[in-house]
């Protein structure tokens, strides 16, 4: 382009002298000006022809523990509202908020007596229209947790069912009789702890709850049910909503016979129960025929659809896209997600699963029901270095990210001390073996204010002591920051080429301590380096033999004091080092 610049601008001004000169670098500049000009518009224009959530970075947010907005110490939606310009600052394109439905709260929402609805805790549907509203206008969009298994018991239509057998609601639900006086129907067993059945005596028979009593489970063989529930989705994406995050989306079927799960050998879980095989429970092949006509529904609003998609294999994870990309845009590969150590060779072979088919991977290091990456990653000595690292991983990998609220300051999980500090049933129930999720769903820390600026009042969950060191007012002030890191890294993310649309080129695959990969696109690549070790690294790329010539590199943001240019012959790494560089 610029060769046939020059040609043209020596064609303009030949014959005219001194003053051709100038003319000259004139026509360059406007000719230079106007390529860049067709460049961006080329970029503008592939963008535009992507799916929205593409490029998208997701945040979840526990509202319980974001922001107070009237002081009763529980989050609300004005609180999150009110928190919208920190997220477009940070560089967020959607948030995903866990249950906001009216619930009994047995589980903190996943318990849902009303979709069509939010609970009086968090505000009210006028509250969620604002918030949908005032996140458009700053280009965030709303994502929903879409409880799909299961209701609260005290859902109109569970109370229903339970009435009477012959109430139009009973196959709503999955009723069946016990095996003989006592007996559940079968050996399955709840993930919170005893049998998968609750016995109710006005009807002499057993209702299934994969989750707790207080839960159970829908009847996705009953057509009315799959209406209903497409119903539910079709109500929030005419009001606004974005997209959903499919809860329990692989629990949807059961074996209609009831057949009694195998058990493993002879171990048991914390609560006390026998290890079951669940093959008779979970991820039956019928979901995905629900899962393609959602799809359908969710495609008629421009809707995305995030899976809690649990899986073992890249196989069983490649169902949940569809043979034909007509399931779940977004399901979770929580593979990567359960590494659970920084481990180079580790993570090489869960990016090349990821690459190794055409579907978005989904990458997550934390959420509401499992620990902190701070507290599940840190040596106790290099959290900080730890945290960019991770987040320099997963921020430049080709697939969509989902951060956890406070991940971008690190915060670490806060665990209760004694049984009696236990909210979370499942810490209850399980103590000490398991002391349940409360750790990891403290209040935001916003700032050292008394409860780190979440409310005037007690947290219903107790803020980190860490707060006055590790909260957003803080961390905006110092260059060096978990959080300055995240916003430049996102900021890289959304406008460089090839961390957008660049293929993964695998490098140095051999090397026990570092990771290191190339992005290319269009002829630009992007190189990055992470050390994975508690010790200082030296190495030396093997470029040429992935077909890419380069020289030197500028780097794009490092995550230790180097050089802003690199000799790619030999690139020194601090301890857990993170490297992004373009290279020349």
């Amino acid at each position: 382009m610029f060769g046939g610049a020059n040609l043209v601008a020596d064609k303009i001004v030949s014959g005219l002298g001194a003053n051709g000169i100038v003319m000259r670098r004139q026509i360059l500049g406007v000719l230079f000006s106007f390529s860049v000009c067709l460049n961006l518009a080329a970029v503008a224009q592939e963008k535009a022809s992507q799916p929205w959530w593409q490029h998208a970075v997701f945040y979840e947010i526990y509202p319980r523990s974001f922001a107070d907005s009237n002081n009763d110490g529980l989050g609300d939606i004005k609180g999150i509202t009110s928190k919208l310009d920190y997220l477009h600052w940070l560089g967020v394109d959607a948030i995903w908020l866990t249950p906001m439905f009216p619930s009994p709260q047995v589980d903190f929402g996943y318990d849902v007596s009303d979709y069509e609805n939010v609970d009086p805790h968090y505000g009210t549907l006028a509250h969620m229209d604002q918030l949908i509203a005032e996140g458009k206008k700053r280009g965030i969009r709303i994502i929903l947790d879409f409880v799909v298994n299961h209701t609260s018991d005290q859902h109109p239509w569970f109370i229903e069912s339970r009435s009477s057998k012959t109430n139009p609601k009973r196959d709503w639900y999955i009723w069946r009789d016990g095996k003989s006086a006592g007996q559940p129907p079968n050996n399955w067993t709840s993930l919170f702890g005893g049998p998968a059945w609750r016995f109710d005596p006005a009807a002499n028979q057993w209702y299934y709850h994969y989750f707790y009593a207080a839960q159970p489970d829908l009847n996705w063989r009953n057509p009315e049910v799959e209406t209903a529930m497409f119903d539910v989705a079709r109500w929030w994406y005419r009001r606004g909503a974005a997209g959903f995050r499919l809860d329990a989306v692989t629990n949807l079927f059961e074996d209609p016979e009831l057949t009694d799960n195998p058990l493993v050998d002879h171990q048991i879980n914390a609560y006390g129960d026998p290890v079951e095989q669940e093959i008779h429970n979970l991820e039956l092949p019928e979901l995905h025929g629900v899962l393609q006509r959602l799809r359908k529904v969710s495609d008629e609003y421009d809707g995305v659809l995030i899976g809690e998609t649990w899986t073992d294999t890249l196989d069983q994870l490649k169902l949940y896209y569809g043979q034909h990309g007509n399931e779940l845009q977004l399901p979770i590969d929580f593979r990567f997600f359960a590494v659970g150590k920084i481990s180079a060779p580790e993570f090489r072979k869960q990016i090349a699963d990821a690459e190794s088919f055409e579907g978005q991977p989904v990458y997550v290091f934390s959420n509401h029901d499992e620990p902190r990456q701070y507290t599940k990653y840190g040596d106790g000595q290099h959290n900080d270095q730890i945290a960019k690292l991770l987040a320099s991983l997963y921020l430049t990998l080709r697939g969509t990210p989902i951060l956890y609220y406070g991940e971008e300051i690190g915060m670490e999980n806060n665990d209760p001390k004694t049984k009696e500090d236990v909210q979370d049933p499942i810490g209850k129930l399980g103590w000490p073996k398991d002391k349940g999720r409360d750790g990891e769903r403290t209040p935001m820390q916003w700032n050292t204010q008394p409860n780190a600026g979440f409310s005037q009042v007690k947290p219903w969950n107790p803020v980190d002591a860490l707060y006055k060191q590790y909260n957003v007012e803080a961390e905006r002030s110092d260059p060096n920051s978990i959080l300055n890191y995240y916003r430049n890294l996102l900021s890289l993310r959304h406008t460089n080429p090839a961390l957008l649309d660049g293929k993964y080129v695998a490098l140095n695959q051999d090397d026990p301590n570092v990771l290191a990969y190339v992005r290319s696109y269009a002829g630009k690549h992007v190189l990055i380096v992470l050390n994975m070790s508690g010790s200082h690294q030296a190495i030396k790329l093997d470029l040429p033999s992935k077909g890419i010539s380069a020289k030197s590199s500028k780097v794009l943001l490092a995550s230790f004091k180097t050089p802003k240019r690199g000799n790619i012959n030999k690139i020194e790494l601090e301890p857990f080092g993170a490297y992004i560089a373009q290279l020349e």
